[in-house]
């Protein structure tokens, strides 16, 4: 495939993370660099307005949709720019399609409010998951069953279930424009309309042209932070190294499968398991086994994950998605020829979107990070509760700051982005915490667009009000309360 072999590292499962995963370094092209020097000068031009809101939400996956959707629900105007045919982002046209855990480490579930909606709204074929009974059980035999269907860890059930993309996208789609947003797709959002430090809209490009969209309030969810970092607003950039969410890849799902078959398989001949992955790796370099999906005669690829390669550099992407589309002819044929349950394996979707993990991370006025996992403490704008990496640690109280530039007004961020270390992007990136910044978000913007002032300035109880209005799951009152009273420095 490739003249050079890719160094392979295996990331094991500890308290900080609950999967295991070859993670595969090359940066090494295909395609020989360009060789473009020099510049040109584009024209000044007047740009005509398409249209003016009160919430301008710009990417509509995960953390899109959901502050589209929380933003009308709570009175504002809102317009929704996707450069995609379709909602819902890597859980749709990444084929992302395994949902991480919504619960706690006891059954509670405690990302709710959008997200709960969304699934519940899914026909009930189209979801694949433990029944309510079972969140939180610690009996062997139902972790055992569920942890080979990425719905239980640490041995211990957890609400993570797997749904039809294509019923997601319809299912977002239906719920924004019931709420009333206004939807604009092939859309690509390139630079944000900044005036004195305050973002004003954005300018986007369309099969139309160029055209501005103007709003009181910005929500970047582009999950790249492309609309605050154009806009000059800090952000950072630094990865662990350890972790798997900085790799890139392009999922993809085979059909005519058997998982049933496959994972009776893998459990009962973990030697033969090994030996398949061996030579995996020498036939095709870059190696990933499958997960399983919504239906059991499907299988989800979400890999090989490839690192040394950046989300923002055009060639890198390229070369990820060049390598993917081979790897996943690859696969089916090695699989096909080698894997139980996949002797009628056929190649079914590749993903439209490329799966990213990171790139930029805001610099907000909050941050969540590592160092207070462990103390349990809501923080004093709360508008959020994650669960955390394992059952050493109890919940994660997200603060509104996290959304917020430190200095640039008029814009908010959600969605994988958001302000915090980078070992806590490692879950705050997941679809769940997506759908919960994306809510708080939404929000937020909207009460700013709706009081006439800048994200920073809101109430924060009042947020808090319309977010439980909403269904969102927050610790009571009386703690965040004492939460500020105790961050409130003595005279």
């Amino acid at each position: 495939m490739a003249e050079e072999t890719p160094r392979m590292r295996t990331v094991q499962q500890s308290e900080d993370r609950f999967l295991a995963s070859d993670v595969f370094e090359s940066a090494r092209h295909t395609l020989p660099p360009p060789n473009g020097t020099g510049s040109i000068r584009e024209d000044a031009r007047e740009v005509d307005i398409y249209h003016t809101c009160d919430v301008a939400v710009i990417g509509g996956g995960p953390a899109g949709c959901a502050a589209a959707w929380a933003a009308a629900k709570a009175g504002a105007d809102v317009t929704l720019v996707e450069r995609y045919n379709c909602l819902g982002g890597l859980s749709t046209g990444g084929l992302v399609t395994w949902i991480d855990r919504m619960t706690d480490w006891q059954g509670n579930h405690v990302i709710q409010g959008f997200a709960r909606e969304f699934i519940e709204r899914m026909p009930p074929e189209a979801v694949a998951g433990p029944p309510r009974s079972d969140w939180g059980s610690q009996d062997p035999i139902k972790a055992g069953y569920w942890g080979q269907r990425t719905s239980a860890f640490h041995g211990i059930v957890q609400w993570a279930p797997t749904l039809d993309p294509e019923r997601m996208k319809l299912n977002a789609q239906e719920m924004l424009l019931e709420a009333g947003v206004r939807i604009v797709f092939h859309a690509w959002a390139a630079r944000p309309v900044v005036e004195d430090g305050t973002a004003k809209g954005v300018v986007f490009e369309s099969k139309m042209g160029r055209h501005a969209l103007m709003a009181k309030v910005v929500v970047d969810t582009t999950g790249d932070g492309d609309m605050f970092a154009r806009a000059g607003a800090a952000f950072d950039t630094d990865i662990e190294e350890g972790d798997v969410h900085h790799s890139m890849n392009t999922g993809w799902v085979l059909g005519g499968v058997d998982m049933n078959r496959w994972i009776n398989w893998k459990v009962l001949y973990p030697e033969q398991l090994r030996e398949l992955m061996t030579r995996g790796r020498e036939a095709l370099g870059f190696f990933q086994t499958p997960y399983v999906s919504w239906r059991p005669d499907i299988a989800l690829f979400l890999g090989p994950r490839q690192s040394g390669l950046s989300a923002l550099d055009v060639d890198d992407m390229t070369e990820v998605e060049i390598r993917s589309h081979r790897l996943m002819e690859g696969h089916c044929r090695f699989f096909r020829e080698n894997a139980p349950g996949f002797e009628n394996a056929y190649s079914l979707q590749s993903a439209s979107q490329l799966g990213v993990r990171h790139t930029r991370r805001l610099a907000g006025i909050g941050r969540i990070e590592r160092k207070d996992w462990g103390e349990g403490k809501a923080a004093p704008d709360e508008v959020g509760i994650s669960p955390s990496v394992s059952p050493k640690f109890p919940v994660v109280s997200v603060p509104y700051g996290s959304l917020v530039p430190r200095a640039l007004d008029g814009l908010m961020a959600a969605g994988r982005h958001v302000s915090c270390d980078a070992n806590s992007h490692g879950f705050m990136r997941e679809i769940p915490q997506c759908w919960l910044t994306g809510h708080a978000a939404g929000v937020g913007a909207a009460v700013a667009a709706n009081r006439g002032v800048q994200p920073r300035a809101i109430d924060v109880d009042e947020v808090r009000a319309i977010l439980r209005q909403q269904g969102a799951h927050l610790t009571e009152d009386a703690k965040v309360a004492a939460a500020r009273t105790e961050a409130v420095p003595a005279e």
